[in-house]
């Protein structure tokens, strides 16, 4: 059975290597240093992380046999991240100068890294979309909170000021788009509604959205 044309170029690239060996909770790569070397796993998993001054971590990715780390770095700037192996893990170590020589002689598989390479940015412009929304979510509730007038009998709160969406967006420093689709949201959600053009906040917002 011949294997999928993907790992046919990546074996391919990985016999160009030197096969090492690590114990689990090696840190292959230190976000920051300046490295050449591709790591392609053979056997075993890796993790991709970030961390903060404090020691907070996010895992950016995992990575199995036939997957590969370190190409960020091959335009010569720094380490984009950290990588550590999760268990004992073998890899095919391959050089900057290996993988020029590899594509040279295998055009399309510079085709199949840029193609790693826009799913990795589209899936960084999703979490950092996330974030942002969150992080939208926390000023617009309490902006809200901020404007609407006490409860009235049955707990509704009404912001007097007929607010656009445009001026709530000036407010939070974030697109109109952002403040509709939240707004939007929270209607599904029953925490607020537009009576006569004004906002009413039926229920306590969630902190978190």
């Amino acid at each position: 059975m011949t294997p999928p044309h993907h790992m046919q170029g990546v074996a391919g690239l990985a016999a160009q290597g030197t096969v090492r060996s690590f114990r689990k909770h090696v840190v292959l790569i230190q976000e920051g240093d300046v490295g050449d070397t591709l790591y392609i796993v053979q056997t075993g998993r890796l993790r991709a992380y970030a961390a903060d001054a404090s020691g907070k971590e996010i895992t950016l990715g995992i990575y199995g046999a036939g997957e590969y780390v370190g190409e960020m770095s091959l335009d010569g700037g720094p380490r984009s991240a950290n990588v550590e192996t999760l268990e004992p893990t073998t890899c095919a170590v391959v050089t900057r100068a290996a993988l020029l020589a590899y594509i040279a002689a295998h055009p399309e598989f510079a085709l199949e890294m840029m193609a790693r390479l826009i799913r990795r940015a589209r899936l960084a412009t999703e979490s950092a979309r996330s974030l942002a929304l969150i992080d939208v979510y926390g000023r617009m509730s309490l902006l809200l909170d901020k404007l609407a007038s006490p409860p009235v009998g049955d707990g509704t709160r009404t912001i007097p000021e007929r607010l656009t969406h445009q001026q709530i967006a000036s407010h939070l420093a974030c697109s109109r788009e952002m403040v509709s689709r939240l707004l939007r949201d929270l209607q599904a959600g029953g925490y607020v509604e537009i009576r006569e053009r004004r906002l009413v906040l039926l229920k306590g917002l969630p902190t978190r959205w």
